[in-house]
């Protein structure tokens, strides 16, 4: 009897375990995995639900659709891209064979929202049945800027991201190479097959060597750290011996002589920032983490990959010298460089970099507003003053007077980044204007595009003339 008892009791205990084993991994699966599937694009579950509603429209900044959802026969309803390839990165597609990406799919929550339409809705149309319809994002985008920044960089491949100033707003993004969202079914098979990969959103997922750009975030970190630094005078002979074999050198060797921080700037020295480099060591490296490197930095409305900054030894000095100027291992995003300049240009605060100017219902009425803020102060503003004079001289007499604008004083500083894949270096520029009181910052990348000053400064300029001639 006493075994029979035990035995009894063993299985109970088995059939206890079992039973907790189960419950636990329903509750796992019920909190954490389920909303992941269930807002997975290829849910079918989920586009039944989508289906059964009018998507929202997203629109610009002024109101302009760029996305609306058109009846198509019995079929249904069909998503319609007014903007094509010029907003398709930032926007993304959304269709029930490919799924869902961009801000298509950070909102489909809301651009899909099956909640019933208002009384005073189904009232007036006789109390019969009212289509679903889902919210509408009017988003920070200016149209007419984001045309223009896509037909500057034509047929080159690389990045355009234009920023508020004061608030973060992103009035245009655009990558190349680019799409046609409205053709997805013709085109799927060759956009894939692509070596450059124009699903790519360059802007927020493109890593490059940042070249002569990260000059104004070792020139803060200079300014932070080294006394007297605007007042000392370097001997720049164009090339420079840093042992073991290495030997660090300006662009064709150019000897620009004696110079100070305003002339390095202005001359974009190679071997004054690469000393810079060598003796900041880690200030560098907590400089950079400061202006986002090695971090996710908080967005509405994109998401944005980690820019990287390694740290280097101090008997590195090869590495040391070259992430002084932004290459070595140093690899940005173009939206990390048009934040560098706007923090610069407002006076050292970092805007939260942000899509959406806001949300509302089926009956208009606003559910979600612009919320702007600050990631922090990543400078002191006198610090950030300096640079900002120093990057003045750029645009007006150094490496970047091609991003001039008429009647407008730019800021800017130009990079001619090296890589390994191509004996063509990248085109870098990243400013932002007017000098009095900033409006706009804009970074700008065209990929084997040769010297900053040329390809990328040419292209800033021509945005910049788009939205000062309003």
């Amino acid at each position: 009897m006493d075994n029979l008892t035990s035995n009894i009791k063993r299985v109970m205990i088995i059939f206890l375990v079992v039973f907790i084993v189960l419950m636990g991994y329903l509750s796992y699966f019920t909190l954490f995995k389920g909303p992941d599937i269930v807002t997975r694009p290829d849910n079918k579950r989920m586009w039944d639900v989508r289906n059964k509603v009018v998507r929202g429209i997203i629109y610009d900044r002024d109101g302009k659709k760029l996305s609306f959802s058109q009846k198509n026969g019995s079929a249904g309803y069909k998503r319609v891209y007014q903007g094509g390839a010029a907003t398709a990165h930032i926007l993304g597609y959304y269709d029930e064979r490919y799924g869902i990406t961009g801000l298509e799919n950070l909102y489909d929550s809301r651009l899909s929202s099956n909640s019933s339409t208002s009384f005073l809705a189904w009232a007036g149309n006789g109390f019969k049945e009212v289509d679903k319809k889902g919210d509408d994002v009017y988003t920070t985008l200016d149209y007419e800027l984001q045309k223009t920044a896509y037909n500057a960089l034509g047929s080159s491949r690389g990045s355009v991201v234009v920023l508020k100033v004061d608030t973060g707003e992103i009035l245009a993004m655009v990558s190349t190479p680019s799409y046609d969202p409205n053709k997805l079914g013709d085109i799927w098979e060759s956009l894939n097959e692509n070596e450059h990969r124009p699903l790519l959103n360059r802007s927020v997922s493109g890593l490059y060597p940042p070249g002569s750009t990260f000059k104004v975030v070792t020139g803060i970190s200079a300014l932070e750290n080294i006394d007297g630094i605007t007042e000392e005078i370097f001997n720049d002979t164009g090339k420079m011996d840093l042992g073991g074999g290495y030997t660090l050198s300006n662009d064709k060797g150019k000897a620009m002589g004696k110079i100070n921080f305003r002339q390095a700037v202005a001359k974009s020295s190679n071997l004054y920032f690469g000393d810079l480099g060598i003796r900041l060591e880690d200030k560098l490296f907590k400089t950079a983490e400061r202006f986002g490197f090695n971090k996710n930095i908080p967005a509405e409305g994109i998401l944005i990959d980690n820019s990287r900054f390694p740290k280097y030894k101090s008997s590195e000095k090869g590495n040391l010298a070259q992430s002084g100027f932004g290459q070595a291992e140093v690899l940005a995003t173009p939206v990390q460089m048009a934040l560098v300049a706007q923090t610069i240009a407002n006076d050292g605060i970092m805007m939260r970099p942000t899509l959406i100017n806001k949300i509302t219902d089926y009956s208009g009425n606003v559910v979600q507003s612009l919320n702007t803020s600050s990631i922090g102060e990543i400078t002191e503003t006198q610090y950030a003053a300096e640079m900002k004079n120093f990057m003045k001289d750029v645009v007006s007499k150094g490496t970047g007077t091609r991003a001039q604008v008429r009647g407008i004083k730019v800021c800017g500083k130009t990079g001619t980044a090296q890589h390994i894949e191509s004996k063509n270096p990248h085109s870098w520029f990243i400013g932002f204007a007017p000098y009095e009181k900033p409006e706009i910052a804009i970074a700008v990348i065209v990929e084997e595009g040769g010297y900053g000053g040329v390809a990328a400064a040419g292209i800033s300029s021509k945005v910049m003339s788009e939205y000062f001639k309003k």
